[in-house]
């Protein structure tokens, strides 16, 4: 099994940038494709962002494509989402999750459900 606690969420203006983190422990964190969904009030959890377990491959949403960056540190357990240019939309909960991939290299899914581990979520606001 595998524990994820995300931080950096906060409050940030229009157009402004911030960093989540998502730090992994238990299980070989190397095994696990990473992805990143999020949850506005009132709204179903969606998709935003996934990393394959080398981080040689990442797919986004079109809503955060171009915007947003996931990246990992497979040394340090972690998985990042760099999130630039925000907008009053992007305001979320946001969570991490892990697919357990332990026997090679495979493409990232986008569906929750494909997902055994989640996070607790940070709270994203953007103002206007």
């Amino acid at each position: 099994q595998v524990q994820l606690v995300e931080s950096g969420g906060g409050l940030v203006q229009a157009g402004g940038s911030l960093r989540l983190s998502c730090a992994a422990s238990g299980r070989t964190f190397s095994r696990y494709n990473m992805g990143w969904f999020r949850q506005a009030s009132g709204k179903e959890r969606d998709f935003a962002a996934a990393i394959t377990r080398s981080g040689s491959s990442t797919y986004y949403s079109d809503s955060v494509k171009g915007r947003f960056t996931i990246s990992r540190d497979n040394a340090k357990n972690t998985v990042y989402l760099q999130m630039n240019s925000l907008k009053p939309e992007d305001t979320a909960i946001y969570y991490c999750a892990a697919d357990y991939r332990p026997f090679q290299e495979a493409p990232v899914l986008l569906s929750e459900s494909a997902y055994d581990y989640w996070g607790q979520g940070t709270q994203v606001t953007v103002s206007s």
